[in-house]
């Protein structure tokens, strides 16, 4: 299972996104009747306290809406949804709304890259020229490098806002030619760099090699399998008039709706919009090994070490600290704001909530014992991307 902790990259600015939040909490219980319908598995006393921490967090920060998923011995037991996902008029937020899921998304890409591995179609050590051979030192960066931000490739959106230029369309080639055509930032394998451009070549990288689009590929390999039925790809339209309106304010003033980035700017990097179900199923997939072979899993776990030795608190999609590292979550495509970092441990740790961004909200100490219950937690807040 997992324990988490919350750690704060907060970047600078005027301009700050209220996010809605996607929280997905994953609970371990002694004795539990795995069969039994969600909603009703989990006791009335823990409900309440999961109720209150969520109303807490928006009525402290201002968030408009919240969801949660509460995953109980791999079976989700509880969904609940709070606030309004839309202002004006007022619409209520629903469980089965879908949030952006932002940067969440690399998980998917690297999970990909490790089904082709399987299947031979490539290795975490083949070079990018192998697909890609007309970017900078192509034949020098390798796919893992790719994954694990320490190929040097300069990130192309960096701020944590949406630039005037990317309300328009692009592709992921003119972003490689702007980008990833420019000499890298370092030596391959030498530092640490979290670059979106890594995961734009990664994506071009899975329809190559598997002779499909990438959505294709994630909803016949992934969501399928692990019955996630309502993921949608924000990259190529916003979500629609059922799902949640992301706002930002401009430092103290009121909140208005997000801008949309133009279509082509997410691709393999931010591009998935779900349910906290849907994202529960995602990680009890990951708790389960649902997807990958156990090699694999450890690959997308374990910390790349940089060439001198020193570790870089990443693995292929993930954050962490200490020698494994499960799943990154990061706060909206288009605002990184908050960094949540996972790692597995064993039940019967607690996750701390010590989020600038949501208004200082202390602790969530109750996950610690939860009655007398052992819990061990994800919590994952994502844009509700219009």
């Amino acid at each position: 299972m997992l324990v988490g902790q919350v750690t704060q990259s907060m970047k600078d600015g005027v301009m700050k996104r209220l996010h809605t939040l996607v929280v997905l909490l994953s609970i371990c219980f002694a004795n539990a009747n795995t069969n039994a319908n969600a909603q009703t598995q989990l006791p009335a006393d823990t409900q309440q306290k999961v109720d209150k921490v969520a109303t807490d967090a928006l009525a402290k920060t201002g968030v408009p809406s919240a969801s949660v998923a509460l995953v109980k011995d791999g079976q989700i037991v509880y969904l609940h949804a709070y606030g309004n996902a839309r202002l004006d008029p007022a619409v209520p937020a629903t469980p089965a709304m879908r949030y952006s899921i932002g940067s969440n998304s690399k998980q998917f890409t690297a999970t990909a890259i490790l089904l082709l591995q399987e299947r031979g179609k490539l290795s975490l050590d083949d070079k990018v020229g192998k697909f890609i051979p007309d970017l900078t030192r192509a034949n020098e960066v390798t796919i893992r490098q790719l994954l694990s931000h320490t190929s040097g490739y300069q990130d192309y959106w960096p701020q944590d806002y949406v630039m005037p230029a990317m309300l328009q369309p692009t592709t992921a080639r003119k972003i490689l030619d702007e980008w990833a055509r420019k000499p890298l930032d370092f030596e391959p394998g030498t530092k640490w760099q979290y670059s979106n451009t890594n995961y734009v070549i990664a994506g071009l990288i899975v329809e190559k090699a598997s002779g499909q689009p990438l959505l294709q590929f994630l909803q016949q390999r992934i969501f399928a399998a692990l019955n996630m039925k309502n993921v949608a790809d924000i990259d190529k339209a916003k979500l629609g008039d059922t799902d949640p309106t992301g706002y930002l304010r401009y430092a103290l003033g009121p909140l208005r709706p997000a801008p949309k980035e133009g279509s082509g700017w997410l691709f393999a990097a931010g591009e998935l919009a779900m349910s906290a179900e849907d994202l529960a199923k995602w990680d009890i997939g990951i708790i389960d090994q649902k997807l990958l072979n156990p090699a694999s899993y450890l690959q997308f776990e374990t910390e790349v070490l940089l060439k001198n030795g020193l570790g870089t608190n990443y693995g292929l999609g993930g954050f962490g600290r200490g020698e494994k590292i499960l799943v990154k979550f990061v706060a909206g495509a288009e605002a990184s704001e908050d960094d949540l970092d996972f790692f597995p441990v064993g039940c019967g740790g607690r996750l701390r909530f010590a989020n600038q961004f949501l208004g200082e909200v202390e602790d969530f100490d109750w996950l610690g014992q939860v009655g007398d219950e052992e819990s061990c937690g994800v919590f994952e807040s994502g844009s509700g991307q219009d």
